[in-house]
């Protein structure tokens, strides 16, 4: 008999409500409601509009309401860090800021100086940055006091969709270790990190383990039957549930999408000195792993170029901006994506063009262009840091499994293979919305563990491989060495 699910996946860019039908052993996925996300300006801040979401989210349950099928479960996951201030009785106290709002700029500096940064990571084993929930609860203190005192608790976004899904709020271990506020060893609150940051403990929600059953879903009529299950919360525990990879540990995650999340899975965190100088972090993972992971700057850089031209000249495609990068010169022009100017919204195409004149390359001009130069750039900066986790980890990698939207990008997908020098998978597309529809049927005791979620994957995935081109790696090698030597003008000296 056939099991049916509801994954709520919540990007920066998009939200989907999806509806899975485990079946024989193979998942079928299939996006009934898409809608716009994406941050709104408010007053000069950037927040998400969380209660239009809302109503998005229940158009979509709604029209799977009218088919009239048994849905057993549904569950919501969403990126990390930002969240939501709520009390019973009212279930938003503010707007939430989105991660890219600059207001955590002074909190962040303040709060390391006080805690050190040594002991934030040992408690937390997360890379510092300045988005993080740690330093947005620091702002709301200095700032917002009297909106955090009526505050009962903080809710990560996927929590705060499953609570008003099911009227119990729960933190879920995977969202929580995205906070810097989480200890990944007690798996409990960092009691120090929570009284040097000076936050009031009554805001912590309690947490529970991935595939915890919250109960009844409410408000939505023909799915009265369906429980509401915190799967993996956090978007990315989900994906790399997703991966569709065997039992050996010879393989490595990309999570490509607005953000890319590159990483190794181990069965323990790993925290220590080195690992916070190279600013690689440590979040849950389903079944009691750990994503041991660099959060990079994804396609994120690529999205606001399509904004600014679509402004410019109408609507513009991805397979349209596929096409044109494909038709452009190989290698040319490259960036740093890391650096801090392509990090905030605005003028992205400008930013390009001077990094690459201030670094004495040819300046791309036209879209084809510019594109081929952000996704050569980012399968260099993909084995940069591929090299340095490896390293850390004492691991060797000899596939690279690329899961999200961004593996449907071939050109990024085959340039990858070129920088890293082995063989890349893509696919799934739907990683996110697997994992939590997987993680579900787990919690229902449909599905055994880790291992059997992977082969209902590989089950149900066609997989591209793209391996490298060995007539291409003597450009692939020099492209690493210049990679390597990009130095850009520091901004004081810029004119």
């Amino acid at each position: 008999m056939a099991l049916r699910l509801i994954a709520i996946d919540l990007g920066a860019e998009s939200g989907r409500v999806i509806l899975g039908t485990l079946s024989r052993g193979k998942l079928n996925v299939q996006v009934v409601h898409r809608f716009t996300t994406g941050a709104t300006e408010v007053a000069g801040t950037l927040r998400w509009d969380v209660v239009g979401f809302h109503g998005e989210v229940l158009r979509g349950l709604r029209l799977i309401a009218a088919r009239k099928v048994k849905v057993a479960a549904v569950s919501c996951d969403s990126w990390g860090v930002d969240y939501a201030l709520c009390r019973d009785g009212e279930p938003l106290l503010s707007q939430p800021f989105q991660y890219r709002d600059p207001r955590t700029a002074r909190p962040f500096g303040e709060t390391v100086r006080r805690i050190g940064a040594p002991v934030i990571f040992a408690e937390t084993g997360v890379a510092l940055m300045g988005i993080n929930t740690l330093y947005q609860l620091v702002d709301d203190i200095r700032r917002r006091p009297k909106i955090l005192g009526r505050a009962q608790r903080f809710l990560n976004i996927a929590d705060y969709f499953n609570w008003l899904l099911s009227g119990v709020a729960r933190a879920e271990e995977s969202l929580a270790s995205t906070t810097q506020l989480w200890n990944p060893i007690r798996r409990g609150w960092s009691s120090r990190v929570v009284r040097g940051a000076r936050i009031p403990a009554h805001l912590l929600p309690r947490v529970v383990p991935p595939g915890t059953r919250l109960g009844k879903l409410r408000s939505v009529a023909g799915l009265e039957s369906a429980q509401v299950i915190a799967s993996c919360s956090h978007d990315t525990g989900c994906a790399v549930a997703a991966v569709p990879a065997g039992t050996s540990d010879d393989w490595a995650y990309l999570s490509s999408g607005t953000w890319s999340l590159l990483g190794l899975e181990l069965p323990a965190p790993l925290i220590n000195e080195r690992v916070r100088a190279a600013n690689f972090t440590n979040e849950t993972g389903f079944g009691g792993t750990t994503r041991f992971l660099k959060v990079l700057v994804g396609l994120w850089i690529l999205q606001e170029c399509r904004r600014e031209w679509e402004r410019s000249s109408g609507p513009l495609d991805y397979s349209a901006i596929a096409r044109l990068a494909a038709k452009a010169p190989a290698l040319r022009s490259l960036i740093l994506p890391d650096d801090p100017r392509f990090a905030s919204p605005g003028n992205m195409v400008s930013k390009i063009r001077a990094f690459c004149r201030e670094t004495r390359q040819r300046v791309p001009r036209s879209p084809g262009e510019i594109t081929r130069c952000i996704l050569e750039s980012l399968a260099l900066l993909y084995r940069r840091e591929l090299d340095r986790g490896t390293a850390l980890a004492g691991r060797t990698v000899r596939r690279l499994h690329v899961v999200g939207g961004g593996s449907q990008d071939h050109l990024l997908s085959q340039a990858t293979a070129n920088a890293l020098g082995i063989e890349v998978l893509a696919g799934p597309i739907e990683a996110t919305a697997a994992g939590n529809l997987l993680i579900q049927a787990h919690a229902l005791g449909k599905v055994r563990g880790l291992a059997g979620m992977r082969a209902i994957v590989r089950a149900s995935t066609k997989v591209r491989r793209f391996r490298p081109r060995t007539a291409d790696r003597a450009a692939w090698d020099d492209a690493r060495a210049r990679f390597a030597a990009l130095t850009p003008t520091p901004p004081r000296a810029r004119r």
